[in-house]
């Protein structure tokens, strides 16, 4: 498709938002369009299902979690990304398949290659020409995080099931090394911010 599709992946903390933000900015002034999303909840019907995800106060079993995740990312991708794409357009997604597979996949001890075909299946196949993992020590991310007052029911989960999603993703980069990016979440947001602008520009 004409569009780029990148996606920005990482523990709680790491920084994705700023990161996004940063690039959107240069991506804007350099006259490009640019579609900003995120996963769960770019559309109205992936705000209900990210309320349903990530705010239920009741237990929700780790296989339905993936499906909602996958149901949320197979309307969004056909309504949103996609057409994007087709037009041309940048598009700066904050997470996409890596956090299924990170999250349900090792977090939740489902199996990462099962959920990888699940969100495959979903999106008939859309991987991102790029994929910037902030990588940062779980117990950072929780330190940068330490002044909210709540958290989701997977920023909530204990320590070891965040090693396990942080190892998952660096398994993730170590595999596909030439769609990975993945930067030291600890630097300056402007070191990072211009490593990633550096392996952009080269994909522009």
């Amino acid at each position: 498709m004409p569009g780029l599709f990148i996606t920005l992946e990482g523990g709680d903390g790491s920084g994705k938002s700023t990161q996004s933000a940063l690039l959107t900015e240069w991506l804007t002034a350099a006259g490009r369009t640019v579609l900003v999303t995120r996963e769960p909840g770019g559309t109205d019907v992936g705000v209900e299902l990210r309320n349903i995800v990530l705010h239920w106060r009741g237990d929700i079993a780790p296989r339905a979690e993936a499906l909602i995740y996958a149901a949320d990312r197979a309307h969004h991708v056909a309504t949103t990304v996609r057409p994007a794409l087709e037009r041309g357009e940048v598009v700066v997604q904050d997470r996409y398949i890596d956090s299924s597979v990170a999250y349900q996949g090792a977090g939740r001890v489902l199996g990462g290659e099962e959920i990888r075909d699940l969100s495959l299946w979903a999106t008939e196949g859309l991987v991102p020409d790029l994929t910037v993992l902030l990588d940062l020590h779980e117990d950072e991310g929780r330190d940068r995080m330490a002044e909210r007052t709540t958290f989701d029911r997977l920023e909530a989960e204990q320590a070891e099931f965040h090693a396990r999603v942080r190892a998952a993703y660096l398994e993730l980069a170590e595999a596909e090394p030439q769609r990975f990016l993945v930067l030291d979440a600890r630097e300056p947001r402007e070191t990072i911010a211009a490593a990633i602008r550096e392996r952009v520009s080269a994909l522009l």
